[in-house]
């Protein structure tokens, strides 16, 4: 899509364009989104714009043992929201986000991205919004948005939907490798702030606001209007844990909350025999999460499996070196708070608050 690649339609009369596939709308949407894209490649990037392949030169510097992490992920149901709302360009950083994210849990940087977008029928403009957004989040993140595909299917995509889907690739040098396996009972447990939903608990949250106004300013939402807070964009924290790689802090492990919440993402990257105590009364649950709670009529077990519930990041430390991750978090202008300590066992348990 994005680079080159489109499936869209022929010319008006053809029997592609009687089948509903217009090949010059796709042409339309690359020719849209071309210069955000070009300005994430770096001279790592080979090649321009409309190769079948995109071309990525491995070089990995004093890396003594380089390994790749890949990750493939999509925003499910947020692409309603982004109907509904008519505010699409968010849905890019959320997809490139929320793959950076993944890889980050093994201490990887990420190298380049790869995005599909799919609809009943291909809204030039609409893709070029999706794809420019997922361009500026690359471009922060120094991340080459190296290829992609748009694909218009009709008959398979419900008039006005659509899919987005991103591949993120990076790297890591195997003795900086994070995984979990040095985690130790009383490791301090660093919880960094959700910006929202990010890609997780759509269903769930459509279920439960869907009657709403979403326009209006609520008083428990502090002013704020769900048409806003349900596109904020999915965050990264590839800047926080840069920040404390620097402040030489040895992160022990790391969890990207996303579907199955607290509950069920930290425990995959637990060493046998040691679990995590979450302590419930070491932050407040944002308002939207409170909302979305009440009026689904949920439990609060089911909600921490559903959604994030306002923690979108954790980082497990030695408890010696918990203040110097807190002040270095702090300097680059994160919130972090301790939300628990690693304890003899398996699993999350909670407790200590709501």
């Amino acid at each position: 899509m994005t680079q080159g690649k489109t499936q869209g339609a022929a010319p008006a009369g053809s029997a592609y364009g009687r089948a509903g596939v217009n090949i010059d709308a796709g042409q339309r949407a690359v020719a849209l989104m071309r210069g955000a894209v070009a300005r994430t490649h770096t001279p790592a990037v080979l090649g321009g714009l409309g190769g079948f392949g995109g071309l990525f030169r491995a070089s990995f510097g004093e890396m003594v043992d380089p390994v790749l992490v890949a990750s493939t992920d999509g925003v499910g149901t947020k692409t309603k929201v982004a109907v509904r709302t008519g505010h699409f360009s968010s849905l890019g950083a959320d997809i490139v986000n929320h793959c950076v994210n993944d890889i980050l849990v093994q201490g990887a940087r990420p190298l380049f991205f790869l995005d599909y977008v799919a609809m009943g029928r291909l809204l030039p403009e609409r893709v070029a919004e999706i794809v420019t957004g997922a361009a500026e989040a690359c471009e922060a993140l120094g991340v080459a948005l190296l290829g992609g595909e748009t694909a218009e299917m009709p008959g398979v995509y419900v008039e006005g939907e659509l899919d987005l889907v991103g591949t993120v690739v990076g790297v890591v040098d195997r003795p900086r490798l994070v995984d979990g396996s040095r985690i130790e009972s009383g490791d301090a447990v660093i919880a960094l702030p959700s910006s929202g939903l990010h890609t997780n608990g759509y269903s769930l949250a459509r279920l439960a606001l869907d009657g709403l106004d979403w326009e209006a300013a609520r008083a428990d939402l502090g002013g704020e209007r769900l048409a806003e807070l349900l596109v904020t964009p999915h965050r990264a924290y590839l800047g926080a844990f840069g920040a404390l790689t620097q402040a030489g802090v040895d992160v022990r492990g790391m969890a990207h909350i996303t579907g199955g919440g607290l509950v069920d993402n930290p425990p995959r990257v637990f060493p046998a025999g040691v679990g995590m105590r979450v302590d419930l009364g070491s932050w407040t649950v944002p308002p939207l999460f409170e909302l979305i709670v009440r009026e689904a009529g949920v439990g609060r077990g089911e909600a921490f499996r559903a959604l994030n519930m306002g923690v979108g990041f954790l980082l497990i430390v030695p408890p010696g070196e918990r203040e110097a991750a807190l002040t270095a978090l702090r300097g680059v202008g994160e919130a972090p708070w301790v939300i628990g300590e690693m304890v003899a066992g398996e699993g999350v348990t909670f407790g200590g608050g709501a």
